[in-house]
């Protein structure tokens, strides 16, 4: 397990803006974080929405969801007014959180030049139950179909509640 890189970001849906990771409560033990590929990314959108539909069984598990958006705040507010997230929704214009986060990025020069061509799905569970928080578990995309299905991240917050 490594170390979390903490980060402070514009929020435009549920929760504080800025949302600052060190700053939840501490009731949340987990924090489930889904990096999202662009604006743009038809599943991207479809993931976003399953999780709402979701959003209960993650609270269940004192786990708090968590989807970033390397794009401008204004680009991320269009979702948020289309889909009414209930948990946090995050802008990272400059995908500063995602590099951090080795969220993961394709086509060489060209995916390093533009999000667009190279930035891939990801989903990192946090778990805030120690004196630090750690990654505890890391899933990187490498397509932008390559996502965790939600029941299987659930499983996996189940199994680190009874470790």
């Amino acid at each position: 397990m490594s170390r979390v890189s903490d980060f402070s970001l514009t929020n435009v849906a549920a929760g504080p803006d800025p949302f600052t990771l060190s700053e939840l409560d501490d009731d949340v033990a987990f924090v489930v974080l889904f990096f999202q590929r662009d604006h743009y990314c038809t599943n991207c959108r479809s993931q976003v929405q399953d999780l709402a539909d979701r959003i209960e069984a993650f609270h269940e598990r004192d786990a708090e969801v968590v989807s970033i958006v390397p794009e401008p705040g204004d680009r991320v507010e269009e979702w948020q007014s289309r889909y009414e997230l209930p948990y946090p929704l995050l802008a990272d214009p400059d995908a500063s959180v995602g590099d951090d986060y080795d969220q993961p990025v394709r086509f060489g020069i060209l995916g390093a030049f533009s999000d667009f061509f190279g930035r891939m799905p990801a989903a990192v569970i946090v778990d805030r139950r120690g004196d630090e928080p750690v990654v505890a578990a890391t899933h990187r995309g490498r397509s932008t179909f390559d996502r965790p299905d939600i029941d299987e991240l659930l499983a996996e917050l189940d199994e680190l509640r009874s470790a």
